[in-house]
């Protein structure tokens, strides 16, 4: 997580569902105080207020957002549902997914229907969506051309065998796009 987070990640995810939370707390209380704002908690919302984290992930399968959660979503309606309650949507999967073979976007997947939906000027206090799954250095062009706010990875990144390598080069190639995109 050091290596990640010097390396200028926003937001670290953890998702443990098979530990107990008194387990995931003795983890957590571990890590360094300044760390805990920029950790999302999977799970245990209790845990996120009482040690200060950086807020509390649902999933797609979840009732209605909680205020300042960031969520999961899986389908349009339901993007279209959380737009706007949600601080932080990740939606996908948008390419074929690195970590679970066989996971990708339906063939006839409304790519037009979504640009329609993340397009236009959604202002700066606007539900921020990041693109999940499959998101590689190569897919960072066509995630912006979406009109996503960013991208978050797994599999490119804990497939590599440095991680942290792997992070930095996706940081680099998603801020020289958008270097590029404010030149132009």
């Amino acid at each position: 997580m050091e290596g990640f987070l010097a390396a200028g990640l926003r937001r670290y995810h953890v998702r443990k569902p098979s530990w107990p939370e008194a387990e995931l707390e003795a983890w957590l209380t571990q890590l360094p105080q300044s760390w805990r704002p920029r950790i999302v908690l999977h799970g245990h919302p209790g845990l996120v207020e009482r040690l200060s984290l950086g807020g509390l992930h649902e999933r797609d399968s979840e009732g209605l957002c909680a205020p300042g959660a960031s969520r999961s979503c899986h389908g349009l309606d339901s993007l279209r549902r959380h737009m706007g309650r949600a601080k932080v949507l990740l939606f996908g999967p948008v390419f074929p997914s690195i970590s679970k073979p066989g996971y990708g976007p339906a063939a006839d997947f409304p790519w037009d229907e979504l640009k329609g939906v993340l397009g236009g000027d959604r202002g700066p206090e606007a539900t921020r969506v990041l693109a999940v799954g499959g998101v590689t250095t190569g897919g960072l062009a066509l995630c912006r051309e979406l009109g996503f706010d960013g991208a978050a990875a797994i599999g490119a990144v804990w497939g590599r065998a440095d991680p942290v390598q792997a992070y930095a080069e996706m940081r680099a190639a998603a801020e020289s796009l958008e270097e590029a995109h404010h030149a132009a």
